[in-house]
């Protein structure tokens, strides 16, 4: 049984399987991720169609030929990475039809020429929060569209960005060559920053909107007990305008992603796409759709916005009360960071108390954070272009 499995598409689960009856021309299918756009790095992922019950994630196909045609005769070749195939491509002409071409195993495919789409800018990116314990509903607005006149078609992509601090700080640690406490700055990093790529790509056609002016249109959301709204979050959206085509393909494959094993299934040569093989009858999978720009939108949000459920478990450190240098040698051998050192053993005979905390209680790269700061990240406004 194949398994399309297509760029952030994912099958959750099949609980009964079922065995298509798909004949050889329908597998090992070539699936074609990418669009071609101005002023930006195209990358585009090539990979095949592969067993339901593969357990391996589909596999870049090597050795591939692969570059961008314009109708005017200009030609960018792409480079394979690890990963992809990419080209740099500055502007596209309005007036020229662009396409991309395959040499791959011996076959050659190209998809439909096109010309490239404009994109209007996207005029905000909210925040909403409907009761106190709900999650936060992230809304983008485009500009209006350049012609209110017809059904417009977009689709929307978004990366995260947001900041961590650690469970507990410390400016002492204990060395357990002197046998004592020593005084320090820098030890950890008070705060880092976590990234993540959107889940999925949302499309959306302006049929049911005013005047085709898409609003406040539901992208994502994010829970109010998430460590990514604690401190400061920022949100990258990327808006791009598609064709009738390219939103049905899209609309399509989700179906087929959300169906996998269902009876009435599509089989992935019968989902709509752009791209044909020119030198036998294969059929190939993928969209390749072609812009002129990608408008892009910067947003942050604060805690202060919004109602935010940041649990607190109270003091989880370990405290040795009226303990001595070896037992606090005793920790630092075994793993544990000084944070608290109270020792009043010189005033009135009082007792050495002292809290130790583990490296992932203080350290916030153990937790898969990173500690330069983004360049963006000391701006409070929000910014699209």
């Amino acid at each position: 049984m194949l398994c399309l499995i297509l760029g952030t598409s994912t099958l959750l689960s099949c609980i009964d399987e079922y065995e298509a009856d798909i004949a050889a021309e329908d597998s090992n299918l070539l699936v074609v991720e990418g669009t071609i756009c101005s002023a930006e790095l195209n990358k585009f992922y090539l990979s095949r169609t592969q067993d339901i019950n593969a357990t391996h994630a589909p596999r870049m196909v090597t050795g591939a030929s692969v570059s961008v045609h314009g109708s005017d005769g200009s030609v960018y070749k792409a480079q394979a990475t690890d990963d992809y195939y990419s080209c740099w491509i500055d502007q596209l002409d309005p007036d020229v039809a662009y396409y991309l071409h395959i040499e791959a195993d011996g076959e050659v495919y190209e998809s439909e020429p096109q010309q490239p789409l404009r994109t209007e800018r996207i005029a905000s990116v909210v925040g909403v929060q409907n009761t106190p314990d709900s999650p936060i509903d992230v809304l983008v607005t485009p500009d209006a569209p350049f012609d209110a006149n017809k059904t417009n078609y977009y689709s929307w992509s978004y990366t995260e960005t947001w900041e961590v601090r650690p469970d507990y700080t410390t400016y002492v640690y204990f060395d357990v060559e002197r046998m004592q406490k020593v005084d320090t700055l820098g030890l950890f990093p008070e705060r880092g920053w976590k990234d993540a790529l959107g889940s999925n790509i949302l499309v959306e056609a302006s049929t049911h909107y005013a005047s085709q002016h898409i609003q406040k249109l539901k992208l994502y959301d994010i829970d109010n007990s998430n460590e990514r709204i604690f401190y400061k979050y920022s949100g990258l959206v990327q808006q791009r305008a598609i064709s009738k085509d390219e939103y049905e393909y899209e609309c399509a494959r989700r179906q087929a992603s959300s169906e996998m094993g269902g009876l009435f299934t599509p089989l992935p040569s019968a989902l709509p796409s752009n791209i044909h093989c020119l030198t036998s009858g294969k059929s190939a999978i993928g969209f390749i759709g072609c812009a002129m720009n990608t408008a892009k939108y910067r947003f942050f949000f604060y805690p202060r916005d919004f109602s935010v459920n940041h649990p607190y478990y109270g003091d989880t450190r370990v405290w040795l009360n009226d303990c001595n240098e070896e037992e606090c040698a005793r920790m630092a051998k075994q793993g544990m960071f000084l944070c608290e050192w109270d020792d009043n053993r010189m005033n009135g005979g009082g007792p050495l108390n002292t809290a130790w905390a583990t490296g992932y209680q203080l350290d916030v790269r153990l937790r898969g954070a990173y500690t330069e700061e983004p360049d963006y990240w000391e701006s409070d406004e929000d910014v699209s272009d």
